[in-house]
């Protein structure tokens, strides 16, 4: 949390300085309040306010009328033995559910506790935008672990394989923080040149080089009091490095071309998908550059690692591509066996763009474990075709089973968790019947009697699979 989180209104000296040391001894900064002094609670330096007690009645109405001008959006400690502390808890103030209360002598783990209990009771009761879907239980402790780390202003490194949705942590991490209300400003420090990433981040003055033809601001600033996300931070340089260490230690930059220091007010959020320590060995990255951004490390799984979650990541794009104005896609049990066989290489993303090519390719209809491109499929579609062997009467065409892939019978494996006959025989019956029609370039007839069955009863299946469209009715 930065610098004026804690704003402390107590006139006992002596608890205000137990209260003081207590909060730095536990890496916050805090601020006595003066009542000479106008004090505005609004301005976003305040999140938390230590409420003790005064000896001037004026002070004390004063210090309440300031709490209650705010109770919306501060959170409250309050000594127990305060006056105000029965009126406080009432639901009427406006502060229940917001306020914990301390006794003295004060117990660091007891200020430690209350501080994340009012993190958490305000948390739970903000409607996050971007959340991470899953239920699986290496999803879980991501959830728990983004949780547990928004509510301070402490450095993120999220780690991960490329296409894990390391952006997506960030920006939950964000809309569940007290700087929910500020800019989320995201730039990836692997696609913009090394000689530009220090205007993009710092901005420049008008003339500071060639094309600088107006002064312009930068991540930094647009970011200020918000959220800095630095994507792809193993990739920056060593002399960028050092820069930005600087700013991490100090919170003061200046534009390029520029004299004029400017503070920075910024949360910083790094993710990369390279193994910084190994980097580190190798002289590619600064070693205390790393361990200023490594205050909370988050490691993101591959999708390999949860495959339990395929179902809902698939209706959670679904539900993306009919905002967007495309229809969603249905996969059949077969095809759904397949994609969990799959070890994708290019995770969440990779399922993303599979999921959009295929509402593109098969609106508004059922995938079969066929129609996957290719290196998707697997055993699975093989299984499909060698099970559909059964429906030949005296052995199917060697042109079909080539097309599958198939040189001899294949025989069929039960899979482990068992599977649902009904569907996976309709799975069959479809596989070869598409098989068919693209072997007779979509004549009916000619199909039907390569299937050995009667042209009326080709089309009704066709009509219950849906598969009319595009298809030739000769």
């Amino acid at each position: 949390m930065h610098k004026g989180n804690f704003l402390v209104m107590e006139r006992d000296d002596a608890r205000a300085s137990s209260i003081v040391s207590a909060l730095q001894f536990l890496g916050y900064h805090s601020q006595r309040w003066d009542a000479s002094q106008d004090t505005d609670l609004a301005s976003d330096d305040w999140r938390v306010v230590y409420l003790g007690s005064f000896v001037d009645e004026d002070e004390d109405r004063q210090a309440l009328t300031l709490l209650q001008e705010q109770n919306d959006r501060l959170l409250l400690l309050v000594c127990a033995d305060s006056p105000h502390a029965a009126f406080l808890a009432a639901p009427s103030s406006g502060f229940a559910g917001r306020m914990e209360l301390l006794e003295f002598p004060l117990r660091y783990e007891r200020l430690s506790e209350a501080i994340r209990s009012l993190h958490t009771r305000q948390l739970a009761s903000i409607p996050v935008t971007q959340r991470l879907v899953g239920d699986s239980v290496a999803m879980g402790k991501v959830n728990a672990l983004i949780r547990q780390v928004a509510p301070f202003d402490s450095n993120v490194l999220v780690l991960g394989e490329s296409g894990t949705g390391k952006e997506m942590v960030a920006r939950s991490i964000h809309d569940c923080s007290p700087r929910r209300d500020k800019p989320f400003i995201a730039v990836n420090c692997g696609a913009i040149p090394a000689e530009l990433l220090e205007s993009e981040l710092f901005g420049h003055e008008k003339g500071s080089f060639t094309g600088a033809i107006s002064a312009r601001k930068g991540r930094f600033e647009l970011a200020e009091g918000g959220t800095l996300f630095l994507d792809e931070i193993g990739d920056m340089s060593l002399p960028m490095q050092v820069k930005l260490l600087r700013v991490l230690q100090e919170r003061v930059y200046e534009r390029v071309g520029g004299t004029r220091t400017l503070r920075s007010n910024v949360r910083i959020i790094a993710a990369t998908h390279r193994n910084l320590e190994r980097a580190i060995v190798e002289g590619r990255f600064r070693e205390d550059l790393y361990y200023r951004l490594s205050v909370f490390p988050l490691e993101m799984p591959a999708l390999h690692q949860h495959l339990e979650d395929l179902f809902k990541l698939i209706t959670e794009f679904n539900q993306r591509l009919s905002r967007r104005g495309l229809g969603g896609v249905r996969f059949s049990n077969s095809a759904m066996q397949a994609l969990r066989q799959y070890r994708w290489p290019g995770n969440v993303r990779e399922l993303s763009n599979l999921v959009e090519r295929l509402a593109i390719l098969y609106p508004q209809s059922e995938v079969r474990a066929c129609d996957l491109p290719e290196k998707y499929r697997g055993a699975q579609s093989a299984d499909e075709v060698g099970g559909g062997v059964l429906a030949w009467m005296d052995g199917p065409p060697q042109s079909a089973l080539a097309s599958a892939g198939i040189t001899s019978d294949t025989d069929m494996l039960l899979p482990e968790g068992g599977v649902d006959l009904k569907d996976h025989l309709a799975d069959i019956e479809v596989g070869l019947i598409r098989q068919a029609l693209d072997i007779t370039d979509g004549v009916v007839a000619h199909a039907a009697k390569l299937l050995r069955m009667q042209r009326t009863t080709l089309v009704e299946k066709l009509r219950k699979y849906g598969l009319q469209a595009g298809v030739a009715a000769q």
